[in-house]
């Protein structure tokens, strides 16, 4: 079974920051992305990215409650430290 939550956080610069966060976990594990869709496995549960002309939707699944809130800590904190300038967080909803 996965568990999935996703938050939708509004801005107009959601290519810029899909790159952002898939080159920077890139570093340590396996990314991939473009413009427009990306997608980050941590090996204890993975992350999809999707920038929409109004929003980025960030997607987390994990197979237990502890990796899913694992993966939405690591991307949710991240993206919040790169977005600080624009005050944007994330905000999870389980589906």
């Amino acid at each position: 079974m996965v568990l999935i939550s996703e938050a939708r956080v509004a801005t107009d610069r959601s290519g810029r920051y899909l790159v952002q966060l898939c080159k920077h976990f890139g570093h340590k594990v396996t990314a991939e992305w473009t413009d427009e869709r990306g997608s980050v496995d941590f090996g204890w549960g993975t992350a999809s990215l999707r920038a929409d002309a109004d929003a980025l939707v960030l997607r987390a699944q994990g197979h237990d409650e502890e990796s899913l809130s694992r993966v939405e800590q690591v991307v949710g904190g991240h993206f919040e430290r790169f977005a600080t300038r624009d005050e944007l967080t994330a905000s999870w909803v389980r589906q």
